[in-house]
């Protein structure tokens, strides 16, 4: 699948697209606040252990203290007040870790809504080839590489490397490294090894919480992450961007020096490759598919939902060729906004009704080989009782939505707000409760003044004037209306006026 990688930078923002067959899969945006944390490692500080979750809150130095589950230790390296390193048995949370405690910690998904970062001690460094393992020692081979003599090469080349290098620690070969040379494996394994020694010396001299090893700059880490095989162009439209990328490119990947272009066309960049709309159409719920049919994706705190229409598609003999025609469709379609809108968690999918089982199953084919593009781990089961499918798709960032947009202000991220006859009947009935309760207190002296929002004061005035009059000939008290521009639908405020003649 040929693929094109867009880099676009500006001084307030960088943003990176990955596009094949004209069509964008991927795109990670960093701005002045920072793009994402996963990757960092820092020395953190524990400042509260959680027997009953079996997890330690730990502070590194972020906005709220991470996450760190008991089965995330792994041969921890925790720092003594001396800095010396100790490793210890995991028989319960409270004896691995105690509230004050450092700890070298590495950040496995970035901080999301009100929750932390989760955390980890099964460090990792990552290169364009290789991972890197420091707390480890096994070697192993990218899934993804099913070619058993490929991966018995690399099994036997990285093991003859690391012995040659007399370096310790664990090595992962990734997906890019299949038909990689021992001399560019030899080279990352090298620089990691060497970047850890750095981190170790940084972490030893720290002070909790500190950062102490900083993932790559996006461009670059996108470079390092996406760029593969079927990558034929990367275009970059600043010059001093592209000259970092070129001297990054010529060291350690310098295969792909060839694919690297410096982009000054009049177009931007994004524009003339159709990345500005494509990525304004993921963020709303509805994905419209050629044949006419639609799915409608919902974003939820606890999982995804999709939910697949078969809408003006009519293209089958029967129903249910249309049906399966339709759902096949969706099934390609699907993974590549997943990967788009960088959507993880649990996702339940809930196809059009197939009779026929075969039809189930091409279906499941057809969505776990489109599943096979996305470079995130993915979980794929099959059709239940209800004919829902359920898969995983693992987190590690926020959504695009989620980076690129905040809840509602009126209706607070809910999708709903309530309409001028609900907020009538409640100001209506909060004024009776106010009377009472002032009664009862012996303060109900004055007149009320009841404040909303134009609608709500339309409504009072008209459909439910008479209600309102009843009302005020009740608690005799005169009710006067006032609208406030400024205030949300459902917002209003009842006050009580005094010195006011009737």
């Amino acid at each position: 699948m040929a693929e094109e990688l867009l880099i676009n930078v500006h001084p307030f923002e960088t943003r990176v697209a990955l596009v094949a067959h004209g069509l964008l899969q991927e795109v990670h945006i960093a701005r002045a606040s920072g793009y994402s944390v996963t990757g960092n490692l820092y020395l953190g500080k524990v400042e509260r252990i959680v027997p009953g979750m079996q997890a330690a809150f730990v502070d590194v130095g972020l906005q709220r203290p991470g996450f760190l589950h008991a089965r995330d230790i792994d041969s921890p390296r925790i720092f003594t007040a001396n800095g010396e390193a100790e490793a210890q048995p995991r028989p319960d949370i409270r004896d691995l870790l105690h509230d004050g405690q450092s700890v070298l910690v590495q950040v496995e998904k970035d901080p999301i809504a009100t929750k932390g970062a989760r955390l980890s001690t099964q460090l990792a460094l990552a290169s364009k080839y290789l991972v890197y393992m420091p707390n480890e020692t096994h070697i192993g081979i990218s899934q993804r590489i099913d070619d058993e003599t490929e991966r018995e090469r690399l099994r036997e080349t990285l093991s003859a490397v690391k012995a040659g290098c007399e370096i310790d620690g664990g090595i992962i070969a990734r997906t890019a490294a299949e038909g990689a040379e021992a001399a560019q494996l030899e080279n990352d394994i090298q620089l990691l090894h060497r970047i850890w020694q750095r981190v170790s010396r940084r972490a030893e001299a720290a002070t909790a919480p500190s950062l102490v090893y900083e993932e790559l700059p996006l461009h670059t880490r996108m470079i390092r992450d996406l760029a593969g095989e079927q990558t034929e162009t990367i275009f970059i439209d600043d010059d001093q961007t592209y000259q970092r990328i070129r001297g990054y490119v010529d060291e350690f990947i310098p295969g792909y020096a060839e694919r690297l272009h410096y982009y000054d066309g009049r177009r931007p960049l994004f524009e003339r490759h159709g990345v500005e709309d494509e990525a304004m159409r993921a963020l709303e719920p509805k994905v419209a598919l050629k044949s006419g049919g639609s799915l409608v994706i919902e974003q939820t705190e606890a999982m995804i939902s999709i939910d697949v229409n078969t809408g003006g598609f009519l293209g089958g003999h029967n129903l249910e060729e249309t049906v399966f025609r339709a759902n096949m469709e969706a099934a390609v379609a699907i993974p590549r906004q997943l990967r788009l809108r960088n959507l993880g968690g649990i996702i339940v999918i809930d196809f059009i009704d197939m009779e026929e089982e075969e039809h189930q199953r091409q279906v499941l084919r057809a969505l776990e080989k489109a599943l096979e593009l996305d470079p995130a781990r993915t979980r794929l089961e099959g059709f239940s009782s209800l004919g829902l499918v359920q898969m995983s798709r693992k987190r590690t960032r926020e959504s695009l939505a989620q980076s690129m947009c905040s809840p509602c202000p009126s209706c607070n991220g809910v999708g709903f707000v309530r309409t001028p006859e609900s907020t009538s009947v409640e100001v209506l009935r909060a004024l009776s409760q106010d009377y009472q309760a002032r009664c009862r207190n012996k303060s109900a002296e004055g007149d009320y003044l009841i404040r909303a929002t134009e609608a709500v004061v339309d409504r009072l005035l008209d459909e439910d004037a008479e209600h309102l009059a009843e009302l005020s000939r009740t608690i005799q008290r005169d009710v006067r209306i006032q609208v406030e521009p400024s205030y949300l639908e459902g917002q209003f405020d009842i006050v009580l006026v005094q010195n006011v003649s009737r």
